[in-house]
């Protein structure tokens, strides 16, 4: 009786085995042509908007990890958005007080 449940058991491993063995290995990445852009608030708490603002090597090490994050391989540009990258986000009666800092962008892809 042990020899039978040993032998049911032993199948049982190898045919989990050959089936995880069977199944695809995929990587989740976005395709090369796919190109995503981010706004991100440059008082976002992490402190990474002097790095993305100056160009500077710390800004690609930071917007090529936001990349990854979000599923992309690098990041193809980033820096200070230009204002018609957030147009509309303010109205007319704000306009006439101090003007929030403006937000920050990463665009991923290829």
């Amino acid at each position: 009786m042990r020899r039978a449940v040993a032998l049911i058991g032993l199948f049982g491993i190898v045919g989990a085995g050959l089936s995880l063995s069977l199944l695809p290995i995929s990587k989740t990445s976005a395709a090369p042509s796919d190109q995503r852009t981010f706004l991100i608030p440059a008082s976002d708490g992490y402190g990474v908007a002097d790095c993305l603002s100056s160009k500077s090597e710390c800004g690609k090490i930071v917007a090529d990890a936001w990349c990854e994050a979000q599923g992309f391989a690098k990041a193809s540009a980033y820096g200070l958005a230009s204002r018609e990258d957030f147009t509309g986000s303010l109205s007319k009666a704000k306009t006439a007080q101090a003007a929030p800092e403006q937000p920050l962008v990463i665009t991923c892809g290829g």
